[in-house]
């Protein structure tokens, strides 16, 4: 283990005496992220434990050195030299962000190891179900292959409480640990996942380049499996209020507005599921959505209506985020009569659906009016030796399993591409 856990003692003794840079990340137990950024972290300070002493502080435990240091989101890292804070960084999108972040603020990267030109049979794209799938299958079959993730297994199912509808867990089983087990099973038969962020795509010709952040990978064939994520209001101040009340997934964060009151915004199966886990944490929870009834399968309706700390403001939608530092309410106008009131609130949740991941490939592979790559049941897209799986892809249902699915079909298909057959 080369993180130490840290109390509020050893902490600041060690960030004023310590000879050497100190690296300390602010975590909960009950954070997912947190636990999908652990397996980035241990890597980042296994290659760097010569430079920098990494430790963690569970805010749980020392919930009042976390409001000295005020922490208002987990996971956030800090960084000192001497004594001195020299920067800060919250959830960590990637291993290679965590990286620059430390490049940035110490300059003590080694230079990374030039690699010599190697040719996978297929390289994937998001270690996601999709993608683990389409490894698993793949190498199975004898294809060389490599999964480039940028952070952690499962990808957006990593951030899911609680999976109950993926055959084979009888108690069901929580995202990120699912994600962790479809990892561990395709080492069994050689896949090496690489924790890299893809910077850019040249999909065209025989061979296939993904420049990564740490040097380019080739291919012949290439997998797509990038997921979706969460789609934003599109309203004033939003983005400068992530972290400060407005928030994107309950798991990750709901524990932040224990015995307070949030806005849950949205109507469909996440939306549902997202209430019923904040109305478990919070005093009240005021669902908003557009419509007059809920989009949510009829599984989630009866739980809802029953649920006692949850409001619902229909025919509503956010047109303004009230806050001062923090979000302390929301103004919603009515959609059929256009009459607006004001909502007091300590955080806001917003579930309206999810956006491709598909700025890499915008101007190469076809797709729809939403953003989807447009790849059928085949996944094949308009590029041969080119498949997308998973929820990157134009399709009517979105889940674990659909991905899954997705994967072994890309196999398929890329062996037949291979063969010369396609």
């Amino acid at each position: 283990m080369s993180i130490l856990n840290m109390n509020t003692e050893s902490y600041k003794k060690l960030i004023e005496e310590a000879d050497m840079p100190v690296l300390v990340e602010f975590w909960a137990p009950w954070c997912v992220y947190c636990r999908r950024l652990a397996p980035a972290l241990e890597q980042v300070a296994q290659q760097y434990q010569d430079n920098i002493i990494f430790g963690q502080i569970n805010i749980d435990e020392e919930s009042v050195l976390a409001e000295e240091e005020q922490i208002e989101v987990v996971p956030t890292l800090l960084i000192y030299q001497e004594g001195q804070l020299l920067g800060s960084i919250v959830a960590p999108e990637s291993k290679a962000g965590l990286e620059d972040f430390i490049e940035e603020n110490l300059n003590c990267l080694e230079a990374r190891r030039d690699t010599k030109k190697h040719i996978y049979d297929m390289v994937i794209i998001g270690g996601g179900p999709g993608g683990y799938t389409a490894a698993l299958y793949a190498a199975r079959a004898g294809l060389d292959t490599v999964v480039l993730e940028k952070l952690s297994a499962g990808g957006q199912m990593a951030l899911t409480e609680q999976i109950d509808n993926y055959p084979g867990f009888e108690n069901g089983i929580d995202g990120f640990s699912l994600g962790e087990k479809m990892r561990k099973g395709t080492e069994r038969f050689g896949v090496k996942t690489r924790l890299v962020e893809v910077l850019s795509l040249e999909l065209s010709g025989e061979i296939k380049k993904a420049g990564t952040s740490e040097g380019p990978v080739y291919g012949r064939t290439i997998v797509l499996s990038t997921g979706a994520s969460p789609r934003e209001l599109g309203i004033d101040g939003e983005k400068e209020l992530i972290g400060k009340g407005v928030n994107y997934c309950a798991a990750c964060d709901g524990m932040f507005y224990k015995d307070k009151t949030v806005v849950l915004v949205g109507g469909g199966n996440s939306a549902a599921a997202e209430a019923l886990i904040l109305a478990r944490i919070c005093q009240k929870v005021i669902l908003v959505h557009r419509r007059d009834t809920l989009r949510a399968t009829r599984i989630y309706h009866e739980p809802l209506m029953k649920t006692e700390n949850i409001e619902f403001r229909w025919n509503s939608i956010v047109t303004e985020l009230l806050h001062d530092d923090k979000v302390t309410g929301v103004r919603l106008r009515d959609v059929r009569t256009g009459a607006e009131n004001e909502v007091d609130c300590d955080g806001v949740f917003v579930s309206i659906g999810r956006k491709p991941a598909t700025e890499l490939v915008r101007g190469q592979l076809e797709l729809d009016q939403n953003g989807y790559v447009v790849a059928d049941e085949t996944t094949q897209t308009n590029i041969p030796g080119i498949y997308a799986v998973g929820d990157v892809r134009t399709k009517l249902l979105r889940q674990v399993v659909t991905a899954v699915a997705d994967g072994a079909m890309a196999v398929y298909m890329a062996e037949e591409y291979l063969a010369g057959s396609v």
